[in-house]
């Protein structure tokens, strides 16, 4: 069913909403979670190094995706917002006509350029053949998270947050099944994990397709809602665009940053990899906020609704700041318990640079929570530009951060490079949201 953001408590209408996309986005984490777990504890650390020397390359063209496909959700949610439906549904199949294109662009030009990327960032020789085959298959499989995330974006722009996660449990059960199905009894090593993935994704998107044209009588598409509209098409790709580069331009600085972990060697990427996991999992509440300010910016800006886009900022703030500090409560005492679901016991100094990289990273999860939260609002009133900017700024620091604070302090330096790319990336961001509020104001849309 359709969930109206433009009436009601704001709070109460974002946790709704946020609630089953926090658990669709916990479960979409198992995804890479599992195959970090199957691999490092049923294979050996050199394979989980193999796969986590990937994890910046994976999000490099899944973060290209998430973009492209949530900025393609914004202009979707705004229509709905503003019940132009015959509008929205044109919306919806010009997204269908560019994430083709994409999935093609994506799936054929990635896996080509993999290897070199590998070099590029300096893989040591001992992972790199193993990284190679993980890596090639998911971007081989880029058509798989670009029908997901597209099919959900359509229904998380119409308020429904409930129906893709469903099908995500279900397809992370897969996955899981799939992964030891084809490491344990078909023994096809890294790549089988990269497999399950790619195949429980796919599924994944299909039931969203099966449901969305089921249950939706606004979806149901008639000869007229397929006509190549140019105008509409390039308002898509110009709120995507932004967006889909932000995440590229973030995933660069993380490759960089990712260059500057392999020169430590493979145990440090283990170790790395470990703690990027429990990251994952643990700031996934302030993740889920920022993607729900996206849907209830979107409606409310097509609603006329600029006070009740104010109001949502506090709160959801505010929340952010509640699970930033239960994030951290979490994961500084249990730390240690958590990196041992990926490395063993018997690897005690990569496990203790795990959990130096999670100790120094949980103290700043409010300003991350914060960074999702108003680069979200900004995306939710079409402005693309600045969030771009915001993650050209990221890049920078982090590059810079990485490099010269690492070759001080060593690997302390390398855990303190998010962080403060965190920082250089949210000042500006609520800076602009400041400015644009003011000029609601000025215009009198708001009280």
């Amino acid at each position: 069913m359709v969930k109206d953001m433009t009436v009601g408590k704001p709070v109460r209408l974002m946790l709704a909403f946020a609630v089953p996309l926090l658990i669709g986005n916990i479960f979409q984490q198992f995804y890479s979670m599992v195959d970090a777990m199957i691999v490092g504890r049923f294979i050996d650390m050199q394979a989980l190094a193999a796969v986590g020397a990937t994890g910046s390359m994976s999000f490099l063209v899944l973060g290209f995706i998430s973009g492209m496909t949530g900025g393609f959700s914004v202009v979707i949610a705004q229509r709905f917002g503003a019940g132009d439906y015959s509008e929205m549904r044109n919306a919806v199949a010009l997204s269908c006509y560019l994430c083709v294109i994409m999935a093609v662009i994506l799936s054929v030009g990635s896996a080509l350029a993999a290897r070199p990327i590998l070099q590029l960032m300096d893989t040591p020789d001992d992972i790199i053949d193993g990284s190679f085959r993980y890596i090639v298959v998911i971007y081989a499989g880029s058509f798989a998270p670009i029908f997901y995330n597209m099919l959900s974006g359509v229904l998380r722009a119409l308020g429904d947050s409930r129906t893709p996660l469903y099908f995500l449990i279900i397809s992370s059960i897969l996955n899981v099944i799939l992964d030891f199905s084809f490491i344990l009894f078909f023994h096809m090593g890294v790549e089988g994990a990269a497999y399950a993935t790619v195949l429980s994704q796919f599924i994944s998107g299909l039931l969203c397709l099966i449901y969305m044209f089921r249950k939706f009588p606004i979806l149901r598409f008639e000869k007229q809602d397929w006509s190549w509209n140019g105008r509409s098409a390039w308002m898509l790709v110009k709120i995507g665009m932004p967006m889909a580069l932000q995440f590229a331009i973030t995933a660069v600085g993380v490759m960089v940053l990712q260059s500057a972990i392999n020169s430590f060697g493979s145990e440090t990427i283990a170790a790395y990899t470990a703690g990027s996991k429990v990251e994952q999992l643990a700031t996934q509440p302030m993740l889920t906020l920022g993607i729900t300010m996206a849907t209830y910016t979107g409606q409310n800006l097509g609603a006329g609704q600029y006070d009740r886009i104010r109001s949502g900022v506090r709160q959801c703030s505010l929340l952010a700041l509640l699970f930033s500090v239960i994030g951290a409560l979490i994961v500084i005492p249990f730390g240690n318990i958590l990196v041992q679901l990926f490395i063993d016991r018997e690897y005690a100094d990569a496990i203790g640079q795990a959990c130096q990289y999670l100790n120094t990273i949980a103290v700043f999860f409010f300003v991350l929570g914060l960074l999702f939260i108003f680069r979200n609002v900004l995306q939710g009133i079409g402005d693309g530009f600045m969030p771009m900017m915001a993650g050209a700024c990221e890049l920078v620091v982090r590059v810079l951060v990485a490099f010269i604070l690492a070759k001080f302090w060593g690997y302390a330096g390398i855990c303190l490079a998010g962080p403060i790319a965190w920082i250089a990336a949210t000042v500006p961001l609520i800076i602009t949201y400041l400015l644009r509020i003011r000029k609601f104001k000025v215009q009198g849309l708001l009280q």
